[in-house]
């Protein structure tokens, strides 16, 4: 018995991909290949709360890479029509989205996909050295060791958005972390302009200024 179409260097994921979404990331201007990976398991309205790691992740993509930038052009305005479609008028886009696309339960908009706000991630502990290395920032303790002088840093305060966004993804998956576990780490902030290419920053999470 003859199987239906399938799409070559996909195989045996395509039972697992939306069609309908899949079909309008690309009437949005998205390749067809990244628009099946992501479409896969996912609809426009997980699509459009991922993050930028999450979205380079699903397509393979190096972090700066152009087509990534231009893949999350894409949904950073699709974020917006829906933000513009409530003012009560029912746009083209809004009217095309199916049923099973419509968000429901508490889902809550994720921040950092908001498209002014750049590119957050927490630097995990025993990277903090090495990520800070280029900018010498290792000191002298008074016994002769050596420690990371992380207070150096511009601050960001714990109670940032874009922190408690982290913060909040990251306690959903271990609820197990100690009171105060963000303070005194080290967060990246990558920003990207079409001009410029992106730039990277670290800041220190701090509980007051």
């Amino acid at each position: 018995m003859a199987s239906g179409p399938r799409f070559l260097g996909y195989e045996g994921r395509d039972m697992a991909v939306k069609s309908s979404t899949k079909k309008r990331l690309m009437e949005l201007g998205i390749s067809e290949p990244h628009a099946h990976r992501l479409a896969d398991d996912a609809n426009m309205d997980a699509i459009k709360r991922m993050t930028v790691e999450q979205v380079a992740k699903k397509l393979e993509l190096d972090m700066e890479s152009q087509d990534l930038e231009n893949v999350m052009a894409v949904i950073r305005e699709q974020i917006n029509s829906r933000k513009r479609s409530r003012t009560g008028r029912i746009t083209l886009s809004r009217k095309a989205i199916l049923d099973s696309d419509i968000p429901t339960g508490d889902d809550r908009f994720n921040v950092l996909n908001h498209i002014l706000v750049p590119h957050h991630e927490l630097v995990p502990v025993e990277e903090e050295e090495t990520s800070l290395a280029p900018w010498d920032m290792m000191v002298n303790n008074g016994d002769g060791s050596k420690r990371l002088a992380k207070e150096l840093l511009p601050k960001i305060l714990i109670t940032d958005p874009a922190i408690q966004a982290i913060k909040e993804s990251v306690e959903l998956e271990n609820d197990e972390l100690p009171a105060g576990w963000l303070t005194n780490r080290v967060v990246r902030i990558v920003r990207y302009s079409r001009s410029a290419g992106s730039s990277t920053a670290f800041r220190l999470i701090v509980e007051s200024a």
